[in-house]
């Protein structure tokens, strides 16, 4: 996707991998609007983009309420003429408790921002674009905990979001028309103030760093944007520890097809049943 005068709306845009890509694409001559519920950030956030001559504008609201979201498109609107791009990174952390010692409603409250903020922008959004049927694209920001637990100990919440917006995406992008880019980014350890672990940790990555990796993959329509290589060691001891209860209990057989979902539906097609 060529980003030069692109209206790119984020959400959690002021600080951490949300400026860091509002930054990398303003330099790429994208029209910015950030969005989140803290008024000074966003004002800081916007200043400092045009101190570096970028087109970057800012609404304060919160993704939990769809009223709110409305209102940036809206805006993205009527002060850019559309949206073309939105990125859904909006997104809170949690307690580092066990999930039986984790309050429900905390749990809840995570998923209100990290998955149903997500789902909500979706809605606002892709309603507008199959309205115009013109070339857009939204892409969500899950994490390295939507492929595997990264975390020791806890977590239940933040990691069960995160996998959500793994899935919620994948029906997306098979749901989607051509014109309609859709894509999942997937941060792991990066610098960012999700949590004191994250802002003060040495051995993250860089935001500015990590945003130059994964625009690089968005200039070139790639639906999984990836940046940490030493992922696939995680994601491989889940893939093996599944292969492995398949190849014990459930093995491959002649005919085992016949109960696939996705083959069914195309034999179904194919004989006219819907």
């Amino acid at each position: 996707m060529d980003f030069h005068e692109k209206t790119v709306v984020i959400t959690g845009g002021a600080t951490g991998i949300g400026f860091a890509l509002a930054r990398q694409l303003g330099n790429l001559g994208a029209w910015i609007i950030l969005f989140e519920p803290r008024e000074d950030r966003l004002a800081e956030a916007t200043q400092s983009l045009a101190g570096e001559g970028i087109d970057a504008k800012y609404l304060c609201g919160d993704v939990t309420k769809v009223d709110d979201v409305e209102a940036l498109a809206d805006f993205a609107w009527a002060e850019n003429g559309r949206c073309d791009l939105l990125i859904n990174n909006a997104g809170i952390g949690g307690a580092m408790k066990s999930v039986i010692k984790t309050d429900p409603a905390d749990a809840r409250r995570i998923f209100e921002v990290n998955f149903w903020g997500m789902w909500t922008g979706i809605s606002v959004f892709g309603k507008r674009f199959m309205a115009e049927e013109k070339p857009a694209a939204i892409y969500s920001v899950a994490s390295e905990n939507s492929l595997f637990n990264a975390f020791p100990f806890g977590g239940g919440g933040y990691v069960a979001s995160k996998h959500a917006i793994f899935g919620l995406m994948d029906v997306l992008r098979r749901e989607a028309p051509e014109w309609l880019t859709t894509g999942v980014i997937i941060p792991g350890w990066v610098k960012s103030e999700i949590s004191e672990f994250n802002a003060t940790a040495p051995d993250a990555m860089d935001t500015d760093e990590f945003a130059k990796i994964i625009v690089g993959q968005m200039q070139a329509g790639a639906y999984y944007c990836v940046s940490h290589s030493y992922n696939m060691v995680r994601f491989r001891e889940r893939y093996d520890e599944l292969e492995q209860a398949f190849a014990q209990y459930a093995p491959r057989h002649e005919g085992d097809d016949c109960s696939d979902v996705q083959l069914a539906v195309q034999r179904m097609r194919e004989s006219g049943q819907i």
